[in-house]
């Protein structure tokens, strides 16, 4: 059997890191207001030159690092983003080209916050068929380009970055993505979207959300396929070892957590640093946590996340 696994992570972000306080002095909110509903302290929000494309390679490179790889070693690059560089060609192919691979396959997956899921899913799927050996999996975003900075409920929520893993085929052993589900339901397009296109307004739009309504969808829907995944290995939210979730509201991660009876210990948090950074939240948490000494090797995971459209997912993953 071929399992597909994690051999190399890395992360990116913009340089520019502003504070709640910094924030504040152009936007009607305090600091107190933004962390008792989200749990936000700060995000970074890209500056001249930074772009989907930019982060993106540099967590790329990173991840090849971690890895001991060179970029000529990857047969597929996966890149989640709602904020592309460009309507077309696919981000993905920028990165490409800047890690100076001239032949693989490379496209980009929307799926919004859920995106770094899909776009697991997909890359595993084709390494598990042969169809490619070693992938880099890559959520970026810059966000702050698509918000409404007048609206206080919604910009103060997101931040730029991206994360990136490696993805190697091997046979045997027990360490790998064991199992992943992925859902949608289109008919709540109104609860989070962009009001913009190229085929409806011509224009990219800005970001709106009716937060409540999502809060409620997200608790449900990120406990209910942690337990999918965790039941398709005839585990229990007991057996996992870290819980890496999409970090949207530090509200929301401890009511998913709370309705699985996981320890609030055992779930990776970033959002107080990062924000919101839509596909790139949890690879970017990944990172984190490993980089830190948190995760090692053979811990179990379960990766999970949601996002417009409604789609979320999960991963259950031996690290």
């Amino acid at each position: 059997m071929i399992r597909s696994v994690i051999t190399g992570t890395g992360s990116a972000l913009p340089v520019r890191r502003v504070s709640n306080a910094e924030l504040a002095e152009t936007v009607d909110t305090t600091d107190d207001w933004i962390v008792e509903r989200t749990g936000i302290r700060f995000r970074h929000l890209a500056g001249d030159g930074e772009t989907t494309a930019t982060l993106a390679t540099g967590a790329a490179r990173a991840a090849l690092a971690a890895a001991g790889l060179d970029a000529s070693a990857i047969d597929l690059i996966v890149l989640a983003t709602a904020t592309p560089d460009q309507t077309f060609p696919a981000t993905a192919t920028k990165v490409q080209a800047a890690l100076g691979i001239h032949d693989c396959v490379a496209f980009d997956v929307a799926a919004v916050c859920s995106g770094f899921l899909y776009a697991l899913h997909v890359a595993d799927s084709l390494i598990r068929t042969g169809a490619a050996r070693r992938a880099l999996v890559i959520g970026a975003e810059t966000f702050s380009r698509i918000l409404d900075w007048e609206d206080r409920t919604t910009c103060v929520l997101f931040g730029d970055g991206a994360g990136a893993i490696v993805l190697e085929g091997q046979e045997g052993g027990d360490r790998g993505i064991l199992y992943s589900r992925l859902h949608a339901d289109g008919r709540h397009n109104e609860l989070l979207y962009v009001d913009g296109g190229p085929s409806t307004t011509g224009t990219v739009g800005k970001l709106r959300m009716k937060g409540r309504e999502v809060f409620r969808h997200a608790v449900v829907n990120l406990a209910a396929v942690m337990e999918e995944v965790l039941a398709s290995a005839n585990l229990t939210p007991g057996d996992v070892d870290w819980v890496v979730p999409h970090q949207a509201n530090a509200r929301i991660l401890d009511a998913t957590a709370r309705k699985l009876g996981l320890p609030g210990e055992k779930v990776i948090m970033t959002v107080d640093q990062h924000a919101n950074t839509s596909a790139a939240s949890v690879p970017l948490a990944l990172d984190v946590a490993v980089r830190d000494g948190r995760i090692q090797r053979g811990d179990l995971l379960v990766l999970e996340a949601m996002g417009g459209g409604f789609t979320w997912g999960a991963a259950l993953v031996r690290f």
